[in-house]
């Protein structure tokens, strides 16, 4: 029997997740508006106010995000990939037109449109990524949340070290690559990123997780490699060249794992192989449509609310408790977080910093490390214990609230620990809450209830890096002659610092009530995974 690399075979569902990886890698675009914000200020004349505005508009290019939501159960993913790589090229092809001087500068709400259209790319490309993977890989739902959500982590220092070595930092070189990579990576993940059936025994999720394991240590590698080269210094141009195509060898080394598995299923091809997967896997399917079929004779003809933990529609999951708690505590962290991201270039010069780019690659590496850790970390613990997954956000919130009082001290060298914090907290915050929000209200909508979620990122923005931070900034700088405005020294953003920390306090109790709220969830997990484990090993 020969056997072919289609993506409903094994070889195949792992070579989706590949490019769904690469697509991740380079949809964090969003979160490199600090690399190219001062020139943008510089050039439009902007105060602090009107440039965290231009950062608002485009995160509340996210909150559009529910049309994605919504395509996500309508469309293929190829076309919802398409639609976001199309809109992302537009969007930041015209920032790249103003930045480099080929087009005068656009009116101030013209900007800020096409600065929505670029951040709304990202949601149909993550829509597309994550609700696709989920449901692929619904049994290793906290190390496929953690992978990719740790690539997009990676994929601002990706951008801003890859610009560096080739191009100098020269934001309107970056903004190109913004411009031009996420459209061809997206059309080249078109054609094998597919809907597939889960893995139905423990064996074939036991396989999943080793390969998760192997793709996360491959992510280590290059999150420590894009570290080595930030704290390196000034490098020469060869140097910069072969650091570069490294980069992209080991970016593209996940590939091993479907070519090894397409050798084994060839090897392993015929009827031993045949009679071994029956042997396996039947007695398991027959009893899972068993009980499938027990619970739709007891099931009452009246329907009946479900309770967290079961399948909920967009309107049901609206109407809980544990949804505004899950909401509300994602947008203490998220919010406060994506301030720090947007104002970081600003943040920087307050302290005499000249270049930020730094910052902005510590950020995205160390988010990097918080995503995969807290994924991998937080699944480990519901199968070993039961440990409901948002104790760890509660646990991210108390870190970060630490790192914003660390910050507004400005002592020296507290602009980088407080990077390296926000940027670990708020990965936490991404890779736990979108594996917990399937555990809560299932994965039939989960791509409309994952887009209502991130909401919080346009709105976060819109409360503490608008206004929070845009008027009390504005409070403390002086006029300059260009019609803008600066402000150097530890004062400028202390305040600011401060009530974001007071909001982390208030995440953290947010999360601890979910946390009770949702351990008898946590417990019915567990003791499935316990009572599934314990059956294959008999059949085994």
């Amino acid at each position: 029997m020969g056997v072919k690399l289609t993506s409903a075979s094994p070889a195949g569902k792992w070579l989706g997740l590949v490019t769904a990886v690469w697509v991740q890698a380079i949809s964090g675009n969003n979160y490199t508006f600090s690399n190219y914000s001062d020139a943008l200020k510089t050039l439009m004349g902007l105060t602090q106010l009107q440039l965290n505005s231009l950062s608002v508009a485009k995160d509340v290019g996210k909150a559009f995000g529910i049309f994605a939501g919504l395509a996500s159960d309508r469309l293929p993913t190829p076309v919802i990939l398409l639609i976001g790589s199309v809109e992302g090229f537009v969007g930041y092809g015209v920032q790249w037109l103003v930045v480099s001087g080929r087009i005068q500068p656009l009116p101030y709400w013209a900007m800020c449109i096409f600065l929505c259209m670029g951040g709304n790319s990202t949601t149909w490309m993550n829509t597309a990524i994550l609700v696709t993977c989920i449901r692929n890989f619904r049994k290793n739902r906290g190390p496929a949340s953690g992978i990719l959500k740790g690539y997009v982590g990676l994929s601002t220092a990706i951008f801003t070290d890859v610009c560096s070595a080739l191009f100098g930092d020269d934001p309107a070189k970056f903004l190109m690559m913004l411009t031009v990579v996420p459209l061809i990576v997206c059309l080249a993940a078109m054609f094998f990123l597919r809907e597939i059936p889960p893995s139905q025994t423990e064996a074939e999720a036991g396989e999943e997780t080793k390969f998760f394991g192997i793709i996360n240590v491959i992510a280590v590698i290059i999150a420590l490699y894009l570290l080595a080269f930030d704290v390196t210094g000034a490098h020469g141009r060869l140097f910069s060249l072969i650091f570069t195509a490294i980069l992209l060898v080991l970016l593209a080394s996940p590939l091993l794992i479907p070519i090894y598995l397409s050798v084994k299923n060839f090897i392993r091809s015929g009827s031993e192989a045949v009679d071994v997967e029956q042997t396996v896997t039947e007695p398991l399917l027959v009893a899972e449509t068993e009980s499938e079929k027990k619970v739709e004779v007891v099931t009452p003809a009246e329907k009946r609310r479900p309770v967290v933990g079961e399948e909920h529609t967009i309107v049901e999951a609206l109407q809980t408790v544990d949804f505004w708690i899950l909401f509300g505590s994602f947008l203490c962290g998220v919010g406060t977080g994506l301030a720090v991201m947007n104002n970081l270039g600003q943040m920087g010069l307050a302290l005499g910093y000249a270049d930020v780019s730094m910052f902005v690659s510590l950020t995205s590496i160390w988010g990097f490390f918080g995503r995969i850790l807290s994924g991998s970390v937080s699944e480990y613990f519901i199968k070993r214990a039961g440990t409901p997954r948002p104790v760890w956000n509660a646990a991210s919130q108390i870190l970060m609230a630490v790192g914003y009082v660390v910050m507004a001290m400005a002592m020296p060298g507290s602009l980088y620990v407080g990077s390296i914090v926000v940027g670990i907290c708020y990965g936490v915050r991404l890779a736990v809450t979108v594996p917990t929000a399937s555990e809560l209200f299932g994965l039939k909508y989960y791509g409309l209830i994952y887009n209502i979620l991130i909401l919080n990122l346009p709105l976060g923005s819109f409360l503490f890096s608008g206004l929070l931070a845009g008027f009390l900034y504005d409070a403390q700088a002086t006029s300059t002659a260009g019609g803008g405005n600066t402000c150097i020294g530890a004062h400028c953003y202390r305040l600011v610092f401060v009530v974001m920390a007071v909001v982390c306090v208030i995440g953290f109790a947010l999360d601890m009530l979910l946390c009770v709220r949702t351990k008898t969830v946590y417990a019915k997990i567990y003791t499935s995974k316990k009572s599934k484990k314990s059956s294959s090993n008999i059949v085994q």
